[in-house]
């Protein structure tokens, strides 16, 4: 989080939640998408239920589970089933993180996907109000995706490396 994602600012919501402590960082035990759908039930129900004043996001982080990025991308339907069988949407949204992502169109070592990886498979939770005033904030959120490339191709594979050297 604070290398890659505020250090790069690669999302500038990110930080004032961070350093708030609003962040709820969820490391799971579960060995089987099954496990996972159950705690990401869960977590879904609580991240609701919270206080945003108190936990405005959940980063579950599964390393034991999906670590096949194309398993893991065919989870995501399951997730946003999940938020509909629950009647969250509307409320909530999964947003998709993993050491091996891949966005449609790029190569598996394109820098771009650097923006999306993360060092386990993870759902990060978000309410969508929150999600909208982010985006009510900023006049253009394309520039943000647009951005993030740029300062992705400008720091290279050997910037990147260079992040986790400490």
């Amino acid at each position: 989080m604070e290398r890659s994602v505020i250090g790069l600012n690669l999302c500038p919501f990110a930080e004032s939640v961070y350093r708030g402590n609003r962040v709820r960082f969820r490391v799971s035990p579960e060995t089987s998408a099954s496990g996972l759908l159950t705690e990401l039930r869960a977590e879904l129900i609580g991240l609701h239920a919270a206080d945003p004043l108190n936990c405005e996001t959940t980063l579950l982080i599964h390393p034991g589970v999906l670590t096949d990025f194309l398993e893991y991308n065919d989870f995501l339907d399951v997730c946003e089933t999940a938020v509909a069988e629950l009647d969250l949407e509307g409320e909530l949204q999964v947003a998709s993180f993993h050491p091996q992502y891949r966005f449609a169109g790029t190569q598996a070592e394109d820098i771009e996907n650097y923006t999306n990886r993360s060092p386990y498979p993870m759902l990060h939770l978000l309410r969508e109000a929150s999600v909208e005033r982010a985006i009510a904030a900023v006049p253009d959120t394309d520039e943000i995706y647009r951005r993030n490339i740029r300062t992705m191709r400008n720091l290279g594979h050997a910037g990147w490396a260079r992040l986790w050297r400490d």
